[in-house]
């Protein structure tokens, strides 16, 4: 499910073509993530749901993967107007 959209992710991040929003560095910082952790989330995770956002009707991708630690980690990406991925938040999963 939403393989189209796992490929173009994984190539925009192997491609560095993405952005931390202000909110998911925020995150980041409070979590101890990387940049490396998100990378490696989206490299070797899966997408496990796909949301709606009720005001910009932009579609989300939640993943779900490990980071670079071994450690649960969870990021909520979108595809943004200049080709490049967003990252909206990141989270510590079972946290």
């Amino acid at each position: 499910m939403y393989e189209r959209e796992l490929k173009k992710f994984r190539a925009l991040v192997r491609k560095r073509r993405y952005i931390l929003s202000i909110h998911a560095l925020e995150e980041m910082g409070e979590d101890d993530l990387l940049d490396e952790d998100i990378e490696h989330v989206v490299l070797t995770g899966k997408i496990i749901e796909r949301q709606l956002d009720r005001v910009t009707k932009e579609r989300k991708y939640v993943f779900s993967g490990t980071g670079c630690d071994g450690e649960k980690v969870g990021v909520v990406l979108k595809l943004g107007p200049t080709d490049k991925a967003v990252v909206i938040t990141t989270y510590r999963e079972g946290e």
